[in-house]
C-alpha cells in the first residue's frame, strides 16, 4: 500500500505569505520521511487552501491568476508538488470563469467548483458554469489533459486530502493523508477466500496501516503547530491489476465491473471501510476512476461499464464520476445534465460526490485513447447519453433535495 499524498491545508493570505507555505512544507516533509522509515511510499506532497471567495482580505478578480502563479511558484521553491486553489462557489459566477485561465497559465495548480451544499441546495448555475469550464478546459491541450486538474463538487466537505476535492475553510493550518489502498482489497479478497473471512482481512488490515501511519504522524504534528486532520483511507487504485478494484471484485466472483453483481461487490468493499476504525477524514470510500484503474479501463474500453453503471455505485459506495474520457463534442449541456444527476445523487445520499469528466478533442464514443501518463491505463472513449434539458431543470434556481436520512428520522421520531 502507497500514500498518495500528504496534503497540507493553509491560509496563504493576501498577498501571499511565503512563511506560512514554508511552515507546512517543513512539516509535511519530515511527516514524509517518517512514513518512509516505517515502510511506506509517499508518493507527492500536496497543498489546499480555502476559496479565494473567503479571503481576508479578498483578492481582487483581475489578480487572482497572478496570485495561482505565484502559489504555485512558491510550492515548488518549497518542494510541494502539486497545489489545490480553494473551489469556485455558488453566487460567484465570476470565480468559476476564472478557472480555465487559471488552468491554462500553470501546471501544478488544481481547481474545483462546488455547485451542491446543505445550506444552498443543488444550484443549477453553479452545475451549468462548471459544464461551461469543463468544456473550455477540454481545448487547452490537444488530449484534454487539463481536466485532469478540475473536477466539479457536490456536497463535498473541506478537509479531503485528495485532488482535485481538496480546500481548507478556517481554523488552523491542518495535514491529512490520502492513501492508494485498492491491492489490500485485492489481497484481502483472494479466490477462494469466503466474503465473511476476506472482509475481516481487509478490516483488519486497514486499522493495521491506518493504526502505524497516525502514530507517526501525530508524532510530528505534536512538534509543530500543524493539526493532524485524519487518513482519507480510500481504496484508491493504481493502473495495474494487482492494484485494482476491478481485479478485487472478479476475485469475489463478479465477471466484470458493470455487470450484474457489481454493486454487490462494491457494497462490501466499502461496507469494510465504514467497519474500520480510524481518525478518518475525506471520502473514505472507493474510487473507481476510469482511467486510474487498469480493469476498470479495460471494462469501459470493452463497453461493459457505462457511466450509468458508475451513477448507479455512487449511490451506495462509490465518490462520484472520475477520469470520465468523454466525446470530443459532448457540449456543456449534455455534461450539465449528467452534473445535476450527480447532485441529486449527493444530496439526496447525503454523500460527497465528485466529477471530473474528461472531454477528449477528435474523439468519439468507441474511440481508442492513450496517454503518456503513468497513473493512466489505455482505454476508450465512453459514451454519454444525455440531451439537453428544458423546462425548470434547465432554469438557474437552486433545488432543495431532502436527504433520506432526515426521512427516516421523522419517521423514527413518530414511532
Amino acid at each position: 500500500m502507497n500514500i498518495r499524498a500528504l496534503t497540507g491545508f493553509v491560509d496563504p493570505g493576501w498577498p501571499l505569505k511565503p512563511e506560512r507555505i514554508s511552515a507546512i512544507a517543513k512539516t509535511l516533509m519530515a511527516v514524509r520521511e517518517g512514513l518512509r522509515a516505517a515502510g511506506y511510499t509517499v508518493q507527492t506532497l500536496r497543498l489546499a487552501i480555502p476559496p479565494m471567495a473567503e479571503f481576508t482580505p479578498a483578492i481582487p478578480h483581475g489578480e487572482r491568476i497572478n496570485f495561482a502563479k505565484q502559489l504555485e511558484a512558491e510550492c515548488f521553491a518549497q518542494n510541494i508538488d502539486y497545489v489545490a486553489l480553494g473551489p469556485a462557489l455558488p453566487g460567484n459566477s465570476a470565480d468559476y470563469a476564472l478557472i480555465p485561465d487559471m488552468l491554462a497559465q500553470t501546471d501544478s495548480v488544481f481547481a474545483s467548483g462546488l455547485f451542491a451544499e446543505p445550506e444552498g441546495g443543488l444550484s443549477l448555475q453553479a452545475a451549468r458554469a462548471c459544464a461551461n469550464v469543463i468544456t473550455q478546459v477540454s481545448t487547452i491541450s490537444e488530449d484534454g489533459f487539463a481536466n485532469l486538474r478540475f473536477a466539479a463538487l457536490a456536497n463535498v466537505a473541506s478537509g479531503s486530502p485528495f485532488f482535485p476535492a481538496a480546500y481548507h475553510r478556517g481554523g488552523p493550518p491542518a495535514l491529512a493523508i490520502a492513501t492508494e489502498a485498492a491491492d489490500l482489497a485485492v489481497t484481502a479478497f483472494h479466490d477462494g477466500i469466503s466474503i465473511q473471512a476476506a472482509s475481516r482481512l481487509l478490516v483488519e488490515a486497514i486499522e493495521g496501516h491506518a493504526s502505524v501511519i497516525a502514530k507517526v504522524t501525530e508524532a510530528i504534528t505534536a512538534q509543530s503547530e500543524i493539526r493532524f486532520q485524519g487518513i482519507d483511507f480510500s481504496l484508491a487504485p493504481y493502473p495495474e491489476a494487482s492494484r485494482s478494484l476491478g481485479t478485487a471484485m472478479q476475485a469475489m466472483g463478479v465477471p466484470a465491473m458493470g455487470l450484474s453483481g457489481s454493486i454487490a461487490a462494491a457494497a462490501i468493499l466499502a461496507g469494510c471501510l465504514d467497519q474500520a476504525e480510524f481518525q478518518r477524514t475525506g471520502f473514505c470510500g472507493l474510487f473507481l476512476p476510469v482511467l486510474e484503474d487498469s480493469v476498470l479501463a479495460e471494462h469501459a474500453g470493452g463497453g461493459i461499464l457505462s457511466i450509468t453503471d458508475l451513477l448507479l455505485a455512487a449511490t451506495i459506495c462509490g465518490t462520484g464520476l472520475d477520469t470520465i474520457p468523454l466525446p470530443g463534442d459532448t457540449s456543456a449541456d449534455a455534461i450539465y445534465a449528467l452534473l445535476i444527476d450527480l447532485g441529486a445523487l449527493a444530496m439526496r445520499h447525503d454523500k460527497p460526490l465528485t466529477a471530473r469528466l474528461m472531454p477528449i478533442p477528435g474523439k468519439s464514443a468507441g474511440d481508442k485513447i492513450h496517454f503518456d501518463f503513468p497513473y493512466f491505463a489505455d482505454s476508450r472513449v465512453m459514451r454519454l447519453d444525455a440531451r439537453p434539458l428544458g423546462g425548470e431543470l434547465a432554469a438557474d434556481d437552486a433545488i432543495h433535495i431532502q436527504p433520506r436520512s432526515a426521512l427516516d428520522g421523522a419517521a423514527s421520531a413518530g414511532t
